[in-house]
């Protein structure tokens, strides 16, 4: 992609507004917060404690509203907490010398980029911590007063957490929709497969859904009962399903057995789709009387049998416990991820630790955005000071906060901030032109334009841009500040700061495109390990740990998922593809996603743990152990090709499958030459 069409399509992305479903009662809530610590700073300590302990619940609110599975309350009194530190630090530097406040904000925004490592969350709360600081140093005129603003700082998380415990919105609301999500996303894959027996599936759906899953311990003893057991339910459902489907494994592709398989699969989204319903919302689970009756009546075989029957048995028994998990009230069913604890905040610091020292590397990401968040943040703030304009920080903290770790969203979030500078200080400049509004009023409008944000904020980033920018022009005048003393230096440094971020990443870049190569390897390597583990099932059926194939493939579906992640963000870089074109990577991805489904009907077909045994008498399947060790080597081998931009070969599992002690007629056979097929087909799609 050339650079000019680059440019058009990030411009385009960051000036886009989405349709997306609001949340009116937590933008209420958290415009509430804020108005009840404006007032108060108003009345008892004045404009400048006001506009202090106002940055404090703005950010707040503003954390809670993050993509995370963290309790919101632990989200406010982090982003107040760590903002109370950060401007207090920040006054006891700057106010000394501006040398020393320059090392600090190096010093602060190199650790702040360095937050990515743990999470969008942890970044963007980070990076409001640079940009607030470089506002709110230059409130105070002494140490106790700066102390002061800290104080009220903190005070405005603290309010924001409490109104969140007090008045809570739709409970598990978000733990709700990602549960009931991966159930309607088999629902949808179930009626796909009706029609197409070789439907693919996105496993995104049940990813964010285990994410989900993981609580603290003092969650855990509060959450409700249908949130334990569907989700470990779901991912056993979804095997069965491809199974029940697939003309191989599966019923005949023609004849009264199909017709038989396509009425189960229209009974099974009918209930996943009733119990997502009731889990989302919390009602009792109401199912068509139809798709009960045909549940209920498994047994066919003039119809169905052998495997087919099987995943029809196992598929009833499945929905049965699903219907009895989403049922509100419920006992609880156990879950697979019932155990999964997410640490606490105190709990998470050496994690944290851990991961950004995993990132202290040559050719990391994350550590790329940190050095060139700190080169640009202090060239703006240099930059700012030399030009003739107020407020100086407005042009580092605009590249603080649009800059992230990736080309396109750096991009779009200039142009985005830009134009909704533009939008947002001309509704504001004509407001108080007509109204001339006092310190009240200013106030008063300050905290509808933060509502405003609060509640268009899932819309996009040029609508939050316009509503932040008219609160920053009524906070100010709630201090006496003209606007004429605001509006020309906030779009002035705002383009600068756009400006400087936009060109900082292109003097230095962190491309996806070159990385594609091996995120493309570590998917093979990890479908490989997969497809091992589900066969050393069928080698040691009696001493096989079911967890090993748990693991891998857990492991697999992040290596995709991070795969088409990277194909996103390299889709949209003015790069070349060095090495591995649009079509080729296609191609290898759709070859991958088919070796993932042939171990996954192999998997299908495992014993249910809990209900089935290995028949009696029957013992590992021969070859199968010869088949997983072929497919791990050779996988390993292969992706290490892949890196160094080689074809890689499969002939290990070439030579298991020719050999006579490989796996004979049945199904680890058709397994087996399946994925040597779909390997071959990545090395196709490879080849020059």
């Amino acid at each position: 992609m050339s650079w000019l069409r680059a440019l058009k399509d990030t411009a385009r992305a960051g000036m886009a507004v989405e349709r997306t479903r609001l949340e009116p009662l937590v933008a209420l809530r958290a415009t509430a917060g804020l108005a009840v610590v404006v007032a108060l700073g108003l009345v008892l300590l004045g404009p400048g404690s006001a506009a202090s302990s106002a940055f404090g619940a703005f950010m707040a609110a503003i954390a809670t509203f993050q993509k995370s599975w963290r309790p919101r309350p632990a989200l406010a009194l982090a982003a107040g907490l760590t903002l109370a530190v950060s401007t207090f630090v920040g006054y006891l530097v700057g106010s000394s010398h501006t040398a020393l406040f320059l090392g600090l904000l190096a010093v602060w925004t190199f650790l702040a980029g360095l937050m990515w490592a743990a999470g969008p969350t942890a970044g963007i709360i980070a990076s409001g911590n640079v940009a607030i600081m470089l506002v709110t140093v230059t409130l105070p005129t002494s140490v106790p007063q700066a102390a002061g603003h800290a104080a009220m700082i903190a005070v405005g998380g603290v309010v924001q957490a409490l109104l969140i415990v007090l008045f809570p919105v739709r409970r598990w609301g978000a733990q709700r929709d990602a549960l009931a999500d991966a159930l309607a996303a088999e629902a949808d894959y179930a009626r796909r497969l009706r029609q197409d027996p070789l439907a693919p599936f996105d496993p995104q759906p049940l990813m964010t859904a285990r994410d989900a899953a993981a609580v603290t311990v003092r969650q855990a003893r509060r959450r409700p009962a249908e949130l334990h057991g569907a989700r470990g339910l779901a991912e056993r459902i979804r095997p069965v399903l491809a199974s029940l489907a697939d003309p191989a494994v599966g019923a005949p592709a023609e004849g009264p057995g199909r017709e038989r398989v396509r009425e189960l699969l229209a009974a099974a989204a009918a209930v996943l789709d009733a119990a997502a319903h009731a889990i989302r919302h919390g009602d009792p689970v109401r199912l068509p009387a139809p798709a009960l009756a045909v549940l209920k009546s498994p047994d066919t075989p003039d119809l169905l049998s052998g495997a087919p029957l099987r995943a029809a048995h196992r598929l009833a028994a499945l929905l049965d416990d699903v219907l009895e998990t989403a049922e509100p009230g419920t006992e609880r069913t156990a879950d697979p991820g019932e155990a999964m604890l997410r640490p606490t905040l105190p709990g998470l610091v050496p994690l944290v630790l851990r991961a950004v020292r995993a990132e202290l590397r040559p050719g990391s990401p994350v550590l790329r955005h940190a050095l060139r968040l700190t080169a640009v943040a202090c060239a703006g703030f240099v930059i700012g000071r030399a030009l003739p304009f107020g407020h100086a920080y407005w042009a580092p903290m605009a590249s603080v906060m649009v800059m992230r770790p990736d080309f396109a969203q750096t991009y779009s979030r200039a142009v985005a901030r830009f134009g909704g500078t533009l939008v947002g200080v001309a509704v504001a400049t004509g407001i108080v032109q007509l109204a001339h509004p006092g310190m009240y009023l200013s106030g008063l409008l300050a905290v509808l334009s933060a509502g405003l944000m609060y509640a268009l904020m899932r819309t996009g980033y040029a609508v939050s841009q316009v509503c932040v920018s008219a609160y920053v022009v009524f906070l100010l005048g709630m201090g006496g500040v003209r606007w004429d003393q605001t509006v020309p230096d906030r779009v002035a440094l705002t383009l600068v700061g756009g400006l400087l971020a936009m060109i900082g990443y292109a003097l230095y870049p962190a491309w996806e495109t070159p990385r594609l190569r091996t995120r493309l390897a570590d998917w093979i390597a990890a479908d490989g390990r997969y497809a091992a583990a589900v066969l050393s099932q069928y080698a040691d059926p009696a001493g096989a740990r079911r967890a090993d194939v748990r693991e891998a493939l857990l492991a697999a579906r992040d290596a995709r998922i991070a795969w088409h992640e990277a194909l996103a963000r390299a889709a949209g870089e003015p790069v070349r593809h060095r090495g591995l074109s649009r079509a080729a990577a296609d191609g290898a991805g759709d070859a991958l996603a088919a070796v993932g489904r042939a171990a996954m009907l192999l998997e299908a077909h495992l014993p249910d743990p809990g209900r089935e045994q290995p028949p009696a008498g029957v013992g590992p399947a021969p070859g199968a152990a010869a088949l997983a060790r072929a497919l791990r080597s050779a996988t390993e081998t292969g992706a290490k090709a892949v890196r160094e931009r080689r074809v890689p070969e499969w002939d290990e599992v070439r030579a298991v499958l020719a050999d006579g002690d490989g796996p004979g007629p049945g199904l680890l056979r058709e397994a087996g030459e399946q994925l040597l097929h779909s390997l071959d087909e990545v090395s196709q799609a490879l080849r020059p």
